[in-house]
Order: C-alpha cells, then structure tokens, then sequence
C-alpha cells in the first residue's frame, strides 16, 4: 500500500493532536451560551474570554479588537462588506477568491476599486500603492503572502504608505500564519486569519480589527462580537484556536526553519533531476510553498498520477479546484496559458517530513519523465 504523504498545506492543515485535549475537555464542560447570565453562561464567557485575551496578545492588540468568525473567508467579508460601500479600495488581481470575488460583488453597490498587478514578481510593489491612492481611497486590501505562489509583500514598505496617508491597511493573512513569525507594523489595521491553516479545527477564525475602524455588522440578530458579529459563540472553536497560537508563539522559529528546510530541499533536489521547471513568482516567498512550472506536462494529468502515486499537491488555491480554466493569478501575473497549465503547488507542513520529501521526489520525477515522453 502506498505510503500518503500530504502537500497541500496551504489548502488546509491536519489537527494538531495536542489541542485535541482542549476540544475534548470544552466539548465535556458543562452547556453554557456566553450571553447567559446564569453560572453556565459565566463559566462559557469566561473561556471565551480567555481565548480571546490570548489570541489578542499574539497580535499585541485588545482583546475586543479580536472577533472569532467562521474562518477566513467571512473574516474578510465582515471587513469589505462592513466598510461603507461608497469610496475606493486599492487591492490586486493576485488575491485569493475571497477578497477578488468580494471585492468585484461590491462594485456593483457602488465600490470604486483599483485591482494592481504582480507581474512576475507575484505581488503588487509599495510604488504601485502609492500611485494607486485617490482622495477617497478607505482602505488597501492585500494578501500578507500569496496562496498560490507563496510571494510576500513588502509589509513594512506598504505599511508606511498606509499610515503616511492615513488609509487603513487590511491584511489577509490565512495563508501567511503559521509558517513565519509577524509583528505587525503601524499602519495594519486588520487582518484575517483561519484556524484549519494554523493546525486548529475547520469552521473557526477571527478578525483582528482596531477598535477606531467602524465594520457593520453582516448578521442580523443578537450583539455578540462587541456587535461586530451576531450568533452564538463557537467557545470550543475560540480554545482550539487560542491554543493553536500558543503553540505559535513557542515553537515559531523551529517550525519556519523546518519548512524552509523542506522546501529548498525539494527545490534543489527537483532542480538537479528534471529539466524545464520554472518557479513561479520572482519574489520573496513564504519558507514553505513552491508553485512550480513542469513544462511539457499538462498539470491536471500530473496531478492525478501524483494522487494515485499516494502525494497530495494541487494547482493553487482549494477554493478554485475543480476549475478547468489555468490559475487566474497565474495568468495575472502575465505567466502564459501553457506555462500555468503545467504549473503545481507543492506547501509543505510541520508534520512533514525530509524522508517523505525523498519519496515524493522518487516518484515525482518518474511521473514527470513518464509523461513528458
């Protein structure tokens, strides 16, 4: 049987096992809904709280500037769709689905906005912000490194044009967590994040949102989130997630160098063995995403022969599988349609190991060769 090895941690990561414990002993506690005034409802606020509190130090901010969501994706729609939906926004054409789809839905309510290009370079540059900026520019929205490509923005750069003109920045930073360290800069007002891509559960996230930027509420009901978010709080989720950033926050700098580690020794070993590849994306990238070109291989037969060969890789983003079409943040970065149709994502995980790296290397090149010829 073979052995399965999982590349795809960009797309989602499995549950770490120990905050399996803290999932078990919430979902053991006794029922209790935050907003109750009973001693239940107190025991569970506190928890929450308490989650809450610890997320926010992460981050250097208040706990009532952290808002547990669903994930990501509603992160980011609270944040575009809270705004009003007169005025600009600077984004790009590179963004994952949730902030590009979002984003082109509120144009039709009136949003003005300004899509920037990567280039070959992969992300958009602080020079092209700058010139983007009108008189009633509210906001630039950019991913902190790109899904598909793992190219990272000039953070610091973008964060002071941002703050030099007083627009805010918002960060989408779901794929960026969890692989390298953050101290955000002055100038970042907000940023997204998802707990099944830090080694937390599915169906849980936040929103870090400074306390000064007004976001109106998406759900009609109750005033929970500080009214930012109505429903019923997920408490097991929160301390599932809460626990996830303390395992950041202690063992960061060994889990960067693991995944750089694993990714220049794919790349450098790939490189040796097979001819024609191309990385996409000239830019700095995050230490564990590879989106390589295999040219002379059509990427959706390579991958189908990689999935029986037991490795889990993908075009890019999981939010577009399935699609037919070549990547569209490939082909906006000016990459053409038969490169990005040979073009996959390998994003190694801390549970990876260099032993699983050699074998998927083994059969990788093979595969390669096979299909080629």
């Amino acid at each position: 049987m073979n052995q399965k090895i999982f590349f795809d941690n960009n797309a989602t990561t499995p549950l770490d096992p120990r905050i399996l414990p803290t999932i078990i002993s919430d979902l053991s506690s006794p029922p209790g809904n935050p907003s109750s005034v009973h001693s239940f409802g107190r025991q569970a606020k506190q928890r929450l709280n308490e989650a809450r509190t610890s997320i926010a130090t992460y981050f250097h901010a208040r706990p009532e500037e952290i808002v547990f969501t669903s994930g990501g994706t509603e992160s980011i729609n609270l944040f575009l769709r809270g705004l009003a939906k007169q005025g600009h926004i600077i984004t790009s054409k590179l963004e994952h689905s949730a902030v590009y789809n979002t984003v082109k839905s509120l144009e039709s309510e009136g949003l003005q906005a300004s899509y920037l290009c990567g280039n070959l370079w992969g992300a958009p540059k602080p020079e092209q912000i700058e010139a983007a900026i009108r008189s009633n520019t509210q906001a630039i929205v950019l991913s902190l490194s790109n899904s598909e490509t793992g190219v990272k923005i000039d953070l610091a750069a973008i964060s002071s044009i941002a703050q030099r003109h007083n627009i805010p920045l918002f960060l989408d930073a779901v794929s960026y967590l969890g692989k390298e360290s953050l101290l955000l800069p002055p100038g970042v007002c907000g940023l997204a994040l998802s707990g099944h891509k830090i080694y937390a559960p599915k169906g849980i996230g936040a929103l870090y949102i400074q306390s000064h930027i007004k976001l109106k509420s998406q759900l009609t009901g109750g005033s929970q989130e500080y009214a930012r978010r109505a429903g019923t709080e997920n408490v097991m989720g929160a301390k599932a997630l809460a626990h996830a950033f303390e395992i950041l926050q202690q063992e960061q700098l060994q889990i960067t160098q693991h995944l750089f580690t694993l990714r220049d020794h794919f790349e450098t070993q790939l490189f040796q063995h097979l001819p024609d590849l191309i990385i996409n994306g000239e830019g700095p990238r995050i230490c564990n995403t590879a989106n390589i070109a295999f040219l002379g291989c059509d990427a959706e037969t390579l991958l189908l022969q990689l999935d029986l060969a037991g490795i889990a890789a993908s075009h890019g983003s999981a939010c577009s599988s399935g699609a037919i079409e070549p990547s569209r943040v490939l082909l906006n970065m000016g990459i053409d349609r038969k490169q990005a149709r040979s073009s996959i994502r390998f994003s190694f995980g801390r549970q990876n190991t260099l032993q699983e790296v050699d074998l998927a290397l083994e059969k990788l090149t093979v595969l390669v060769k096979r299909i080629r010829f």
